[in-house]
């Protein structure tokens, strides 16, 4: 887009209007050669030519146009042809065709000669009245009357018959609306030499009733809108240029909220758009506004989103008019673009629909395809709307809504927060349902939905941390509001798959939210409770369509990342976290979630059920305790069900050391789990052997499941409560046992060292005649199953017990 160039260094205004709107049209095509123009000139020389010759000639003269000079002979030839033609009313010397491009070399000449002909433009004034009703006319006119070459009495004439053509001929002229930006343009010159307040009048009444459907004009959209912005931009900084300070108040009262009042069928869109483009024209040369001009304008934009709201209740649901749509683009577009305005309400919530129901459409977007089935059209539809002006202006846009937050009463804000909240819940539904159904087979569409989806993640973020700035802050101030951390966390969960950037808004919003719920167990509970229900997650209940597509909980990647914003935020809260609501809402989850095949989901799952058999609630310390008990049987079935492949083995050795530190001693739950994790070694250990015998002998570079759950085992030796030892010891001991020669020395060796260098005066003396025990049982074990081999090698044997024997118990 061209919009930022600045507007009064281009020389075709209507160019500029429609390059501006990013409504360019089809690729131009290559300017004819230079041969191919003089070829043209002659034939306009050619008396004989006739009227397919002279049009063919002016269409290669009007494609050049951009590098073409008219010289002054030439412009009395197209004077001459243009004279000609308006005599002969029986035979006309052009084809209507032909005089279109004939004006539009004479407007070429008046926009680009330094110093046009007086003379020429004079005859150019006395043959206008022979101008057919076109927005070429209407371009050549307001060029004319723009000038220099035409004198005050002049310009005047001129001006009145450019009035006279839009009064009486609008409908005619607007017919075809790909010439608009040649009408506007005409306009914006012809109120560029405007002196007078009765033309200014005019010709703005003529500017709004280009769309004045009364009077058979055209439908309002967003083009038009941003043209309209661009053309007051263009008029402001002209008058800047010329320091004429007083046309400026001129033309901001004549499109004033109380002079539009005055005109029924004055477009809301389009005084919007217009009081927008004053704004920006100032901001851009820096200039200081004058507060009442300032007030003036802000209210102008006030009534234009005062129309907007009325429209928009005076309809049920979603059923928005097209015109509404047009309005609510315009609001947010024109704001973006003008920087800051005073706090107004209607201003305020037009810019929340527009952000939520214009800027990032994706419900409309995502369900359309699915419903209809065309997802080439639709794919197409995405590309388009994220190269379009509005969605490029979706930055600027949030920064204008979040100030607005910042001046707006309490009423306000709150609606407008639920709206966000409520995008942010319908944002989740949709994407796990396009997530699923796109996935390897529209990955395109898939891929633009989600580009689209991270910019409303930042503008979500961005918002709730301008709410967690006033309303989690600063707990002594009257904004205070702790029930709003629940729903910025919640509204996180919904929006974690479209998170791809660390972002300090977000980081900071989580902060300030999750302390707040760390001190507030209302909030807290609230936030446990929006927790998706176990059947939910497991049963894709309230989408039929991934019912219908063979849904797997596993494979749900968007809610996967919304249930992973749980489980890492769930930790930081538990204590103010109900016994029974976790046992009834959280553990379903944590358990389902600590078999999901990513490492860092299962991983998290570990750390809430370590946070939870850690923590202690005053209120309810025996329930918790039953429930960390129970919890406990169901914990160590998960986890050694699918270990080792999907449980993290550091999740689950934070578990069991985190239950064995917090559970009572002696307790039945701290058994069960010694009870499993040595029959999984054991059960490890005669896989890993049936795979590789050879093990034991490179057992310290070993690295594989068995290792590490043997490693758990001996530390757990110096973790587990002295009542409980004793039993540890003897299940460690019969696992020991049951192994070959080869790993029973690996193991006691391993032990021998630990217990060696151990200061615990407490288990040190228990584990020392353990040890001495159990090497005893080894060496009997192997002694006795060798008893058939001759007691020549017998007494070998257990020589080499005994020294061996003797060497532990001199170490230890």
């Amino acid at each position: 887009m061209q919009s930022n160039s600045r507007p009064r260094q281009s020389l075709f205004l209507e160019e500029w209007l429609r390059a501006a709107a990013a409504d360019a049209s089809q690729p131009q095509s290559p300017p004819p050669a230079a041969a191919a123009i003089l070829r043209a000139w002659a034939d306009l020389r050619d008396p004989s030519s006739d009227a397919p010759r002279l049009l063919s000639a002016l269409l290669t003269l009007s494609r050049s146009r951009a590098s073409l000079h008219v010289s002054e002979p030439q412009v009395k030839l197209l004077l001459s042809l243009l004279s000609s033609s308006s005599s002969a009313a029986d035979s006309p010397l052009l084809s209507p065709d032909a005089l279109p491009l004939l004006l539009s070399l004479l407007y070429a000449y008046l926009r680009k000669s330094p110093r046009p002909s007086p003379p020429l433009a004079l005859s150019i004034l006395s043959l206008s009245s022979s101008f057919p009703p076109s927005p070429h006319s209407v371009l050549l006119l307001g060029a004319l009357a723009a000038s220099p070459a035409l004198s005050d009495a002049s310009c005047l004439q001129c001006l009145d018959r450019f009035c006279s053509i839009l009064d009486s001929n609008l409908p005619a002229i607007v017919h075809d609306v790909n010439f608009l930006p040649e009408i506007l343009a005409g306009v914006g010159y012809a109120l560029s030499r405007s002196e007078d307040d009765a033309h200014l009048g005019r010709i703005i009444n003529s500017l709004f009733r280009i769309w004045d459907a009364g009077a058979g004009g055209i439908r309002p959209a967003l083009p038009h809108g941003l043209m309209v912005l661009c053309l007051f931009e263009w008029w402001v900084a002209g008058f800047l240029a010329s320091k004429s300070s007083s046309r400026i108040d001129q033309l901001c009262r004549e499109i004033s909220a109380g002079r539009c009042k005055s005109r029924v069928f004055v477009p809301p869109f389009a005084v919007l758009m217009a009081s927008t483009g004053v704004l920006r024209a100032l901001r851009s040369n820096r200039v200081e506004i004058d507060p009442r001009l300032r007030r003036l304008i802000e209210e102008t934009i006030g009534y234009g989103a005062e129309c907007a709201i009325s429209r928009l209740e005076s309809v049920s649901g979603f059923n928005i008019s097209d015109d509404s749509h047009v309005l609510l683009q315009c609001i947010a577009l024109g704001l973006g673009r003008c920087g800051s305005v005073s706090f107004d309400a209607s201003v305020f919530r037009c810019l929340c629909l527009a952000l939520l129901n214009e800027i990032f459409p994706l419900q409309s977007l995502i369900v359309m395809p699915l419903e209809m089935g065309n997802v080439n059209y639709e794919t197409n539809k995405v590309k388009a709307h994220l190269g379009s002006p509005l969605f490029k202006e979706a930055g600027a846009v949030t920064a204008v809504y979040c100030n607005q937050y910042a001046a707006a009463d309490e009423v306000s804000r709150a609606m407008v927060e639920n709206y966000f909240w409520n995008f942010s819940q319908e944002l989740y539904s949709s994407f796990r349902v396009a997530a699923w159904i796109y996935r390897g087979k529209s990955d395109e569409l898939l891929e633009d939905l989600e580009k689209l989806g991270e910019a409303a993640f930042l503008m979500v973020v961005v918002f709730a941390a301008e709410v967690s700035k006033h309303k989690l802050k600063n707990k002594s101030s009257n904004e205070f509001r702790p029930e709003v951390s629940s729903r910025i966390l919640v509204s996180f969960s919904c929006i974690e798959y479209l998170r791809r950037i660390r972002l300090p808004e977000y980081t900071e919003a989580v902060r300030r939210a999750v302390l707040t719920i760390q001190e507030n167990s209302t909030s807290c509970a609230s936030f446990i409770e929006s927790m998706p229900p176990y059947v939910e997650l497991t049963k894709a209940q309230g989408s039929v369509i991934l019912e219908r597509k063979g849904y797997n909980w596993s494979q749900d990647e968007v809610q996967t990342a919304r249930i992973s914003f749980y489980l890492r935020v769930l930790p930081a809260c538990i204590s103010l976290v109900p016994t029974s609501m976790f046992g009834e809402r959280v553990a379903p989850t944590m358990f389902l979630y600590m078999q999901h095949p990513n490492e860092k989901v299962s991983r998290a799952s570990h750390s809430v059920f370590v946070s939870f058999v850690s923590s202690g609630k005053d209120s309810d310390q025996d329930d918790r305790l039953d429930l960390k008990e129970q919890l406990v049987f169901y914990y160590m079935r998960r986890a050694l069900e699918v270990y080792p492949g999907i449980t993290s083995f550091e999740g689950m050795a934070s578990g069991v050391a985190a239950l064995v530190r917090h559970l009572p001693a002696g307790s039945p739950a701290i058994l069960y789990c010694i009870h499993s994790l040595v029959e999984k070694a054991a059960e490890l250990c005669r896989k890993a052997m049936s795979e590789d015998p050879t093990m034991w002998k490179n057992w310290e570079g070993n690295s594989g499941p068995p290792k590490k759950v043997q490693d758990l085992l001996l530390r757990l030796i110096y973790l587990v409560d002295i009542q409980v030892l004793q039993y540890f010891l003897k299940q460690l001991a019969e696992f020991i046992i049951q192994l070959p020669k080869d790993g029973q020395n690996v193991l006691l060796d391993e032990m021998y060292s630990q217990v060696a260098e151990s200061d615990d005066v407490t288990r040190k003396p228990v584990l020392v005649s353990w040890l001495q025990s159990l090497s005893y049982l080894c060496s009997q074990k192997m002694a006795s199953s060798r008893a058939d081999k001759d007691e020549k090698q017998e007494s070998s044997i257990s020589s080499n017990e005994n020294i061996n024997l003797n060497r532990i118990n001199a170490r230890l």
